[in-house]
């Protein structure tokens, strides 16, 4: 392996180098955090040992250079007596592998040199692995083959080692989060949290609470300390969502995250190193937002270090199967069905769809199709009714009109009872299980359950 011994301090750095040599490993030097990044230029480390405090770059920041560039192999912190804590807050903020204390245990060190190479050995196997499954339509629980979305996947597959700042753009409903989820998975971070804020759904004035947490006392109800999304989220990725729709104030607290790695709790005096990386998200497009005022310019470039924007479902129609493939197999694991693919006419039925709700709007045809179906081929007779068409084609329903003439709904008849009659023969069919004839009805289970009982209650008094 390649061995990166970085320490100001010759006497302490040129037996260190001999040692790691050794052992049979090829090793290089560097007196300081600037120097090891010139090194590395040069000299691909697997494995990285560096001091802690040294001038003019410390371990500290040469962490925070190595993970913002993407090229942040295993990293050893070797810290003196009384630095424990800091070595600790690095190792666990920065993503670094392990520390030991000086003198060091050379021992201890071999060994842990050994499980890092091993460590950077699966990692790049993962990746490997991670990176053919994209090319065959599948990243992460992200799904599509057409080249809009293999360029989506090759953007997240570009980023997600590094520490950068992402911004997602797109529509309603086209898998952000799923984007976010993907660059986490496949960072350094994915073991640690990923935690997800909509800050669109929290009320003005606790945004800020939410986010960097508050002190006991901050303001009225804060009856105790309180961590925020950014603690957390500690080590690991933070998604804010709809970050447009944050309070401008809170923005300008949020841009010192990103620029210096520090904030403070809501009432709080005391700096907090913030280990996160932040991943956002927005609906809008951000010219939009920006002469709107809702959307700080600084923070938009800020966070658009890294942006990749997520095309609507219908600019990407070749990805529909693929995707309803996904779904059902999801969705039978959920509900214990055993649905199998449309046939060819029903996935053009679903092409020829504006789908204006993207791939939300699709999951939830899918997810109601296949409760209808419950086996067998998902056809369009199991899709919502609205569903069958298309603007110059209406598709057949054969349940509909056959069944519905032997039903014995007459006109005249009261709709209390036309209705009864209904639920009974759809409960029938679905051989008497509720939640498909719910949604067959399009109804909620609970609403079902209410008229059944509704009707059991008039037979008895009938009786």
């Amino acid at each position: 392996m390649k061995i990166l011994i970085v320490d100001d301090d010759k006497l302490q750095r040129d037996p260190l180098v001999a040692i790691v040599s050794g052992w049979g490993h090829e090793t290089a030097a560097a007196i300081h955090g600037a120097h090891a990044l010139e090194v590395l230029e040069r000299f691909r480390a697997d494995v990285i040992v560096t001091d802690l405090k040294m001038p003019r770059m410390d371990g500290f920041d040469l962490l925070r250079r190595l993970r913002e560039s993407g090229e942040f192999p295993p990293t050893i912190v070797l810290t003196a007596f009384g630095s424990l804590d800091l070595a600790l807050s690095t190792v666990h903020g920065l993503g670094g592998f392990w520390f030991l204390e000086k003198p060091v245990n050379t021992s201890a060190l071999e060994l842990l040199i050994e499980r890092a190479g091993a460590h950077a050995h699966l990692v790049r196997e993962n990746q490997l692995l991670r990176r053919d499954l994209s090319f065959r339509g599948v990243l992460c629980d992200l799904v599509g083959v057409s080249k809009a979305m293999q360029e989506v996947f090759s953007l997240v597959r570009t980023v997600a080692p590094t520490g950068a700042p992402v911004l997602i753009t797109g529509e309603s409903g086209t898998g952000k989060e799923l984007v976010a989820r993907a660059v986490h998975s496949l960072s350094p971070r994915a073991k640690a949290p990923f935690v997800a804020l909509n800050c669109a759904a929290l009320p003005e004035a606790l945004v800020e609470s939410e986010i960097f947490g508050h002190e006991k006392g901050a303001f009225t109800g804060a009856l105790e300390r309180r961590m925020g999304a950014i603690e957390m989220a500690e080590g690991g990725t933070l998604f804010l969502d709809e970050v447009a729709e944050m309070p401008v104030q809170t923005q300008a607290k949020l841009l010192r995250v990103l620029q210096d790695f520090r904030y403070r709790r809501v009432g709080g005096q005391q700096e907090l190193c913030a280990g996160v990386r932040v991943v956002a998200a927005t609906n809008r497009p951000p010219p939009e937002a920006i002469a709107a005022g809702r959307l700080r310019e600084d923070l938009f470039y800020r966070l658009s270090v890294f942006h990749i924007a997520l095309p609507p479902l219908s600019q990407r129609k070749e990805d529909i199967a693929p995707l309803v493939e996904s779904m059902i197999h999801s969705l039978n694991q959920k509900y214990g069905t055993r649905v199998t693919m449309p046939g060819e006419a029903t996935l053009e039925l679903l092409r020829a769809r504006p789908w204006a709700g993207n791939v939300r709007e699709l999951r939830n045809a899918v997810e109601r199709a296949v409760i209808v179906a419950g086996e067998g081929e998902l056809s369009a007779r199991h899709l919502p009714p609205g569903y069958r068409q298309t603007q110059n084609h209406v598709m057949p329903n054969p349940a509909a009109p056959s069944e519905a003439s032997g039903l014995g709904i007459r006109v005249g008849m009261p709709v209390e009872e036309a209705e009864r009659i209904l639920i009974e023969a759809t409960l029938g069919q679905a051989g008497g299980n509720k939640t498909r004839a719910a949604a067959v009805l399009g109804i909620s289970t609970k609403t079902l359950h209410a008229k059944l009982r509704a009707y059991l209650g008039e037979k008895k008094r009938e009786a």
